[in-house]
């Protein structure tokens, strides 16, 4: 890495963050998202459902693409890992996955408001979906080479603040220049750019190639400022990168900590991404909020999730990671109940006069908390993770981290399709959310906060 400063090497590292994260404010969670649970809902009504049933149908087939991505994501995340550690190579691998991004992501445009295209855009949603998170294994390995334990923190911080920063800024571009609301305007007041169609919701759909092209110019910095270490020389093969794995998993009998991290981080971020996957489509659903509004909300969380990370690296520093990650869960499992008992006629249980805007001055609330303590959360599991990594093999720990994070994936959205489709509600089908938070909490009592590195 001769000829590259340190302080450029983070930039670029930083960088991916900013390049990156519109695919989960844009299309996982502000736009996209509620956009194809609104066109999926209204072809549901079609079919002779009523509105409550037609949304949460909506809602479950939204869930059964993000537990499918998420099964993909989890059982591939050790082995990919494991292959780069033992050759010592990732920047093909984060190419290859960014290419997977920007295709899935750019198919996106032809998500049509007659849901004609329905399945074909989840498959390249879950594709482009996979890319991102595949790419974000080999990226968050990276860190330990950026600075010590104790400068860990902080980077990681900077970098979550950093990236929402971006998802900021590209959120309110979308919003101002190619989002139409009912009246066919943007929320600037213009016509959606480049002659796009308000009528067949060409300036929402626009989302995905605006999220491709994204992320293909801000990828320059990463790739012009990062580079591999040598290479190891050794030759990588599917039976050596299992043989790996198996071991490290064989191996958790004698980690302690690092075994009940990485059962804990795989609850309570299942339940984080559960929030993130269905904060929007449940204001589209349960409060009948246009995108423009739901963009707006996107907005506010996202000023509180670049405050919130720039902060709580600072605490890490300080305090280090695990009194940020406990108590950003005991924060975020209170929102979750506040947003359960919610509803557009009443919270917990008490009557609100017709016409209320209570509700939504609530769920802005629930959402500048959602974002400033999902951002923490994130931003000291990456740090904590750096404490329990094999600094021989940090790519194939960070590895199981991803594995951690995505082997149970599938359960807060198949746990949300499931008590949304026996209740009929989308409302009380966010409640799942809640449990895994709580085991995840319970898990960290059995985790050092100065982790335990072998090596």
């Amino acid at each position: 890495m001769a000829g590259i400063s340190r302080r450029k090497r983070i930039w670029g590292w930083w960088f991916f963050d900013w390049a990156s994260q519109p695919y989960h404010t844009l299309l996982v969670t502000f736009i996209f998202g509620p956009y194809f649970a609104g066109v999926a809902a209204e072809y549901f009504l079609t079919t002779g459902l009523d509105e409550l049933a037609a949304d949460a149908r909506a809602q479950s087939v939204w869930s059964l693409c993000l537990a499918v991505t998420g099964l993909i994501i989890g059982f591939g995340a050790p082995l990919i890992g494991a292959l780069a550690d033992i050759t010592g190579r990732r920047m093909p691998w984060i190419m290859a996955f960014s290419l997977m991004y920007v295709v899935g992501a750019f198919g996106l445009w032809w998500t049509l408001p007659d849901a004609s295209t329905m399945w074909a855009m989840l498959i390249l949603f879950g594709i482009g979906f996979v890319g991102a998170e595949y790419a974000l294994i080999f990226i968050n390995a990276q860190l330990p080479d950026l600075g010590s334990q104790q400068e860990i923190g902080k980077i990681s911080g900077s970098g979550f603040a950093f990236g929402y920063l971006g998802g900021l800024v590209s959120l309110a571009l979308m919003l101002a220049l190619f989002v139409e609301q009912g009246n066919g305007k943007t929320l600037a007041g213009l016509d959606p750019v480049l002659g796009l169609d308000p009528a067949a919701s060409e300036g929402t759909r626009s989302v995905g190639p605006f999220t491709a092209i994204w992320f293909a110019v801000f990828m320059i910095p990463y790739f012009l400022w990062f580079r591999d270490p040598p290479r190891s020389g050794r030759r990588a093969s599917f039976t050596a990168a299992l043989r790996l794995v198996i071991d490290s998993i064989a191996a958790l009998r004698q980690r302690i900590s690092l075994a009940a991290y990485l059962g804990s981080s795989m609850f309570y971020r299942d339940a984080l991404n559960g929030l993130y996957g269905f904060g929007g489509v449940y204001a589209r659903l349960v409060l009948n909020w246009e995108l423009t509004a739901i963009g707006i909300f996107g907005i506010v969380a996202l000023i509180s999730s670049a405050l919130f990370s720039w902060v709580g690296g600072r605490l890490d520093t300080r305090f280090g990671p695990k009194p940020v990650i406990t108590g950003s869960i005991w924060v975020l499992i209170l929102v979750c109940v506040v947003i359960v008992s919610m509803s557009r006629e009443a919270i917990f249980g008490i009557a609100l006069e017709p016409g209320s805007n209570l509700p939504d001055l609530v769920f802005f609330g629930c959402g500048v908390l959602i974002g400033g303590m999902g951002g923490m959360l994130q931003s000291a599991s990456r740090s904590l993770m750096v404490r329990h990594a094999d600094p021989e093999a940090p790519t194939e720990s960070f590895g199981l981290y991803g594995l951690s994070g995505r082997a149970t994936a599938f359960v807060a959205p198949a746990l949300i399709g499931l008590v949304t489709a026996a209740s009929g509600n989308a409302r009380l089908g966010v409640s799942p959310v809640i449990g895994l938070f709580v085991i995840g909490l319970v898990l960290l009592v059995w985790v050092k906060a100065e982790g335990d590195r072998t090596r």
